[in-house]
């Protein structure tokens, strides 16, 4: 039986660039009688338009977009019963592409539609975080403390770059103009430990910024979360641990710190920004000091 799907297209990803592949979506969606499709204009409406399409009994929401396109659709399935949670598809065409790319899911639009119609489910964990003040949030790929979270935000000032080359002029620039290493308490279900650190990054799937391997070990249905920290180095040091980073062979490093966990608390000496799958969960004037983490294995069900 043709699954009923509902498509959210995000024609603002990769900086706008996605708009141009609006008519070959349209192409697609009047191949098939049983999938409708909307855009998503306005930051978190692509979260409201997907709890309404399980609401009105879609059997697939599609996530046509980036990252942050995932991460609103997921946070939208995720506000539904489990029982009547619709299956998730992605296509991605936005900046980094991260978590489809962790699955994999090609970047190709007629390939990546394929599945939505053709592909078999498979678990895959999501993860819950919530702040000091009460805040919750559900998230796919990865969140950030500290330094990766300043290059989510520089990001978003570059415009005349895209994918990976953006990501990482970025990171040169937060390298040269930030370096605040806030005193961290981090808990787990089996350490506890203080660092002062530049970074904390907790991964369900390997890799973020358009292909930085951070934590090339993490896989997102396994059932666990992995973390890399970059304790509080030189700038020199920094520039020296960023090829490391891209091939995934920093955890040698004497100053990186790498662990797996189901459960994470952390305890910020002072608010530093954070991000979620890329989205910006705290700026730089947040007042959020203090962040929870925890794992929902198999908690959604994506087409592959």
């Amino acid at each position: 039986m043709p699954r009923r799907a509902k498509l959210i297209f995000n024609p603002h990803a990769n900086r706008g660039r996605a708009w141009n592949i609006g008519p070959q979506i349209q192409s697609i969606v009047a191949r098939h009688a049983e999938a409708e499709w909307s855009s998503s204009e306005y930051p978190t409406q692509a979260t409201q338009l997907a709890q309404q399409a399980g609401e009105e009994g879609f059997d697939t929401v599609v996530a046509i977009g980036g990252d942050g396109t995932v991460h609103e659709v997921v946070n939208g399935l995720m506000r539904l019963p489990a029982e009547r949670r619709p299956l998730l598809g992605i296509v991605p065409v936005g900046s980094g592409n991260d978590f489809a790319a962790s699955i994999p899911i090609e970047t190709d639009v007629e390939r990546a539609m394929q599945r939505v119609f053709q592909g078999e489910p498979r678990p895959v964990d999501i993860g819950l975080l919530r702040d000091n003040t009460g805040r919750l949030e559900y998230w796919d790929n990865a969140v950030g403390i500290g330094f990766d979270a300043t290059v989510t935000i520089r990001t978003y000032q570059i415009t005349r770059l895209k994918g990976f080359s953006m990501y990482l002029w970025a990171v040169i620039q937060a390298i040269l103009l930030n370096h605040d290493a806030p005193r961290m308490t981090v808990q787990t279900e089996s350490e506890s430990f203080e660092q002062e650190a530049l970074m904390l990054v907790m991964c369900n799937g390997p890799r973020e910024g358009g292909g930085f391997m951070v934590a090339p070990g993490a896989r997102p249905d396994d059932g666990i979360f992995e973390y890399a920290m970059i304790k509080h180095v030189s700038r020199p040091m920094m520039f020296r641990l960023v090829p490391e980073v891209m091939n995934g062979t920093h955890g040698r490093f004497r100053q990186v710190r790498m662990g797996k966990f189901r459960r994470m608390t952390v305890a910020l000496s002072h608010p530093i920004p954070i991000h979620a799958d890329g989205e910006i969960f705290a700026g730089f004037t947040s007042e959020v000091n203090r962040v929870e983490l925890e794992i929902l294995p198999g908690a959604l069900q994506l087409l592959v």
